[in-house]
């Protein structure tokens, strides 16, 4: 369990790193992310790209662990 953790810990601090190229590959704006603007005030909702990442993910420790 202790390793796991140590894992998903990097794997974040490395998406964290590497957020700037990410950007670019349009992750954060895709249809379904929501974004409300109001004067000084702004929420964003990443649903799309967090599903995205979910599927992705899922597959990934699929087929390591078949």
């Amino acid at each position: 369990m202790n390793r796991t953790l140590i894992i998903v810990g990097l794997v974040i601090v490395a998406t964290g790193l590497l957020w700037p190229w990410l950007s670019r590959l349009g992750l954060g704006r895709l249809p379904g992310d929501l974004v409300i603007r109001r004067g000084n005030f702004a929420f964003y909702a990443p649903i799309a790209t967090a599903l995205l990442a979910s599927v992705a993910l899922s597959v990934i420790v699929w087929l390591i662990r078949r």
